[in-house]
């Protein structure tokens, strides 16, 4: 893969990912063939800032963990009233994490099919 095409990923993308993360992720598209490559550029990575904000306003409802696709751990939130709101206040913490997460899951799947 060509490096300046890897490098202009990554200064467009390390938002999305933890710092330590993106060490690795650079190895992973200089070596990743390239057919690959215009898969990797369509996928849509969830903003960590935004998921805070959704957090702040809607995380009692579980809103916060429906935008990361965690739907099990959304519906969870939703029945319990945010976990009665200790569960919400975690999650303030927490989702910016979660979501770098979700976003590496979403970079590895990409790369495997």
């Amino acid at each position: 893969m060509d490096s300046q095409r890897v490098d202009l990923f990554i200064m467009s993308n390390s938002k999305h990912f933890e710092s330590f993360q993106l060490p690795a992720i650079k190895q992973q598209l200089l070596n990743l063939p390239e057919e690959k490559w215009i898969r990797i550029q369509y996928v849509q990575f969830k903003d960590p800032t935004t998921a805070l904000i959704i957090s702040l306003i809607g995380g009692c409802l579980g809103i916060d963990r429906f935008y990361i696709g965690d739907s099990g751990l959304g519906i969870a939130k939703l029945l319990t009233c945010g976990g009665f709101y200790v569960w919400t206040i975690v999650d303030w913490f927490l989702i910016m994490g979660a979501t770098k997460e979700k976003n590496l899951q979403q970079f590895q799947q990409a790369l495997t099919y």
